[in-house]
C-alpha cells in the first residue's frame, strides 16, 4: 500500500508541475471547450418560441451544467498513445515496473487540478453576469454529480484507450475516436439536452454509453429527473465490456508491437 501511495504521489506531483508550466495554455484549452455556452444561446433563443419542456433558466443552467462537466471529462489519451506506439517511445514505458496507462491517468488528473482555477473563475464571471441564473444543488444533487462525472471520466477514458489499441495495427487509431466523436456530439447532450430528443430516439440513446458522459452528471447538477439505477448500471455495464476489450487487444498489440527498442 505503501508503495502504491508513493507512485501516485510521485505521478501526480510529476504531471501537476509538467501541466501548471503552460497555464496561459490551459487558459485557452478551458476557452475553447465553451462550445455548450454558444449553444445555450440558440436554445434560450428557441425556448422562448417553442415548447420544448424547459423553459429559458432550463437550458441556461443545463449549459453551465454541461460545460462544467466537459472540463472534468475531457480524454486525449488516444494521440498520446498513438504517437508513443508510431516513435517507440512505449518501449521505455513497459520497462517500467507499472502498467503505462498508470501515466496518462496521472497526466489526465493532474490536468484536471491545474484548470480547475480557470473553470472556477469562467464560471464565477458568468454567474456575476447573469446572476438570475444562479443556483446551489443539494449535498445530495453535489456527491451525485461528482460520482457522476468521475464515472463518466472513468468510461471515455476507457473507451478512448481501446481505441487507441489499434495503434498496433494502424497508423491512424485517432481515425476511430473522430468517428466515434460524432455519435458522442449529438447523443452525449452536449448539443441538446436528451429531454427535447423525439421518444423513441431518446430511449435508443439511452441504452448508448454517450449520454452518460455528459447528458447524465449535467441533469443530475440541475436537478432534472433521472433514472440513477438505470444510469449507474448502463455505466458499468458498457465499463466492463471496453474493459475486456482492452486487456484483450492489450495482449495482443504488444505481440505486433515492433517500435523502436521493442
Amino acid at each position: 500500500m505503501q508503495w502504491i501511495l508513493k507512485q501516485t504521489t510521485t505521478l501526480l506531483s510529476v504531471y501537476y508541475a509538467f501541466m501548471v508550466e503552460y497555464r496561459a495554455e490551459l487558459f485557452f484549452w478551458v476557452l475553447s471547450n465553451s462550445l455548450p455556452i454558444i449553444f445555450m444561446g440558440v436554445w434560450v433563443q428557441a425556448s422562448q418560441g417553442g415548447s420544448f419542456g424547459l423553459s429559458p433558466l432550463d437550458f441556461v443552467r443545463y449549459f453551465i451544467a454541461v460545460f462544467l462537466v466537459r472540463q472534468f471529462t475531457i480524454v486525449w489519451v488516444i494521440w498520446d498513445v498513438e504517437k508513443e506506439v508510431l516513435e517507440g517511445r512505449l518501449s521505455f514505458r513497459l520497462l517500467q515496473p507499472i502498467d503505462p496507462v498508470w501515466h496518462h491517468v496521472a497526466g489526465h488528473l493532474a490536468e484536471r487540478l491545474a484548470r480547475l482555477p480557470f473553470v472556477i473563475a469562467l464560471v464565477g464571471l458568468f454567474f456575476l453576469l447573469y446572476p438570475e441564473s444562479f443556483w446551489v444543488p443539494s449535498l445530495g444533487q453535489m456527491g451525485l454529480t461528482l460520482l457522476a462525472t468521475a464515472l463518466a471520466f472513468s468510461l471515455r477514458f476507457l473507451m478512448q484507450y481501446t481505441y487507441a489499441m489499434f495503434a498496433f495495427w494502424t497508423e491512424r487509431a485517432t481515425a476511430i475516436e473522430q468517428f466515434s466523436l460524432l455519435f458522442y456530439l449529438f447523443l452525449s447532450g452536449m448539443i441538446a439536452p436528451l429531454n427535447v430528443f423525439p421518444p423513441f430516439v431518446r430511449e435508443i440513446a439511452l441504452w448508448t454509453p454517450f449520454p452518460y458522459m455528459i447528458h447524465f452528471p449535467a441533469s443530475i447538477l440541475m436537478g432534472l429527473e433521472v433514472n440513477l439505477l438505470r444510469s449507474f448500471c448502463t455505466i458499468f455495464g458498457w465499463g466492463a465490456i471496453f474493459f475486456v476489450l482492452n486487456r484483450w487487444l492489450w495482449r495482443r498489440g504488444l505481440k505486433q508491437y515492433s517500435g523502436m527498442g521493442a
